[in-house]
């Protein structure tokens, strides 16, 4: 798979970047359990991605799931890169939050469950569009 010309960034996504600010304040916000005590975090991941880490976790894998969202993030960032996303922060580090949402964005990214959050750049407009313009032109030459 050849890498795309632009990375989406995760941290670029709504809520991500308070979640991230968080995880900086306090430690503990990044581990997994915090999803018990911050309901946010689930409420951001499910908003963007349709599923909550907890639920991405009982979705059944396929038979060649390499299980990528249980690397090291350093090794997570590499993958996500190949497949278009970014998933550092301003500084090229991985996400502090990177835990909370693996799973779900990989579970996505791949088709498995979950969705996308919608990209403008690379939503191509439907070919009806310049149909409609053509038809315009030769409208007014007449």
């Amino acid at each position: 798979m050849t890498k795309p010309a632009a990375l989406r960034r995760l941290f670029d996504l709504p809520g991500v970047a308070d979640l991230e600010f968080r995880a900086i304040l306090k430690r503990d916000f990044a581990e997994p359990p915090a999803r018990a005590e911050f309901p946010e975090i689930d409420a951001c991941v499910s908003a963007l991605f349709g599923l909550t880490a907890d639920e991405a976790e009982a979705v059944p894998r396929p038979a060649d799931w390499d299980n990528i969202e249980c690397e090291t993030p350093a090794v997570q960032g590499a993958a996500f890169e190949i497949d278009g996303w970014d998933v550092t922060d301003d500084k090229r580090r991985p996400l502090r939050v990177l835990a909370h949402f693996s799973a779900p964005v990989w579970l996505a990214i791949r088709g498995v469950a979950g969705t996308l959050p919608f990209d403008v750049e690379t939503h191509k407009p439907d070919d009806w569009a310049s149909k409609m313009e053509a038809d315009a032109r030769r409208f007014r030459k007449r």
